[in-house]
C-alpha cells in the first residue's frame, strides 16, 4: 500500500501532520523520503519521454514540409510537359502532407503543454523532498522521545517499487490500446462529412491547379522574352 496515491498528494502533504499520527514516525519518514524520490524519478522519466516525442515529431513534421514543396515543384514540371493529370496528382499529394503537418502541429502543442506541467510537478517535488530531507533528523528524534515507552509499533507497508516505477509504462500500454480500438472503429467508415470534405478539397486542388498553371504560364513567357 502506498503513502501518497498521487503526485498531488506528496506537493499537498502536511509531513508534520502525517508524522503526527503515525505509530512508528522514524519509519514513516524514510518511506516518505523513498516514494518521493521514486516519484522524481518516475516524473523524470515521463518528461523526459515527451521531450523525445517531441524532437520527433519536430524532425518528422520538417521532413513533410520538404517533401510538400518537391511535391509542388513536380507540379510544376508537369504543367511544363502538358500534363495536367499528373500536376494534378501533385497537388493532391502535396494537400496530404501538408494536412499531416497541421495535424502534428496539434500533438507537438499538446506535448508542450505536458512538459510545462511536468516540469513545474518536478520543481515542487524537489522543494518537498528537500525539505523532508532537513526535517528528517529533527523529526526522527522527536519521534523516538515521544515513542519511547510504546512496546509495539505497527508495521507500515513497503511501497512497491515495481508498481510505482510501472505506472507509467501501464498508462501508456492503455492509451495504445484505446487509440487502436478507435482505428479499428474508423477503418472502412466514412461519415457525411467526411464526404463533404473531400468534394471541398477537391474544389481547392482545382484552384490550386488553375493557378499553378497561371504560374507556370508567366514564368514559361519571362523565360521567352
Amino acid at each position: 500500500m502506498s503513502i501518497f496515491s498521487r503526485l498531488s498528494d506528496i506537493i499537498n502533504s502536511n509531513l508534520t501532520s502525517l508524522l503526527d499520527k503515525a505509530e512508528d514516525p522514524e519509519k514513516m519518514v524514510r518511506l516518505i523520503i523513498q516514494e518521493m524520490e521514486e516519484t522524481l524519478v518516475e516524473v523524470r522519466t515521463t518528461s523526459a519521454k515527451a521531450i523525445a516525442d517531441r524532437k520527433e515529431l519536430q524532425r518528422r513534421q520538417e521532413w513533410l514540409r520538404r517533401e510538400a514543396m518537391q511535391w509542388e515543384q513536380k507540379a510544376e514540371t508537369a504543367l511544363r510537359k502538358d500534363r495536367e493529370d499528373l500536376a494534378r496528382g501533385a497537388l493532391l499529394e502535396r494537400a496530404r502532407l501538408d494536412s499531416e503537418v497541421e495535424a502534428i502541429d496539434a500533438e507537438i502543442a499538446a506535448l508542450e503543454e505536458s512538459i510545462s506541467r511536468l516540469s513545474d510537478d518536478i520543481g515542487k517535488l524537489q522543494a518537498k523532498l528537500k525539505d523532508a530531507r532537513a526535517r528528517q533528523k529533527s523529526l526522527v528524534v522527536r519521534s523516538r522521545t515521544a515513542h519511547s515507552q510504546l512496546g509495539v509499533r505497527k508495521q507500515l507497508h513497503n511501497a512497491s517499487i515495481d508498481k510505482a516505477m510501472g505506472r507509467f509504462e501501464h498508462y501508456e500500454r492503455r492509451m495504445d490500446d484505446l487509440e487502436g480500438q478507435v482505428e479499428a472503429y474508423d477503418l472502412g467508415s466514412r461519415s457525411l462529412a467526411e464526404e463533404i470534405e473531400e468534394l471541398e478539397a477537391n474544389d481547392k486542388i482545382d484552384a490550386e491547379l488553375e493557378a499553378l498553371k497561371r504560374k507556370v504560364a508567366r514564368n514559361d513567357d519571362g523565360s521567352s522574352n
